[in-house]
């Protein structure tokens, strides 16, 4: 459970001891931020956060694009030959594993680009 709250308290809290100007002496890595809002993501960056851990997040969005490509295909994947187009439809096309895994692929790639829009990393670097 994301409270970037105490990411901000801490921060002060740091300030105050330090007796330092700067608003944040320290810099977060934020671990189990999966499933936060984009609003709290975004306070926890303001409040310090320099690394956050999106592997939970790809994992889930590369095991989707599997799941959203069997449930798809699903009656083109239960036999080498025959699926609703036909008794003698072939189906090599459905079950080569490079088409469920390029569609895992392809919705980890779009979790990718929503992280660094979350994380506002989007056009950072000249």
């Amino acid at each position: 459970d994301l409270q970037p709250v105490i990411l901000h308290n801490t921060q002060k809290y740091i300030q105050e001891k330090l007796g330092c100007e700067d608003t944040k002496p320290m810099k977060f890595v934020f671990h189990g931020g999966s499933g936060s809002s984009v609003e709290d993501i975004q306070y926890a960056i303001e409040a310090g956060v320099i690394k956050m851990n999106i592997d939970t997040d790809t994992q889930w969005a590369y095991w989707d694009g599997v799941r959203e490509y069997e449930a798809k295909y699903h009656d083109y994947l239960q036999a080498q030959i025959g699926n609703p187009e036909g008794d003698d439809k072939p189906n090599k096309k459905y079950y080569d594993p490079r088409m469920s895994l390029r569609a895992g692929e392809e919705k980890m790639a779009e979790r990718l680009c929503k992280a660094a829009e979350y994380l506002k990393c989007v056009n950072v670097l000249n």
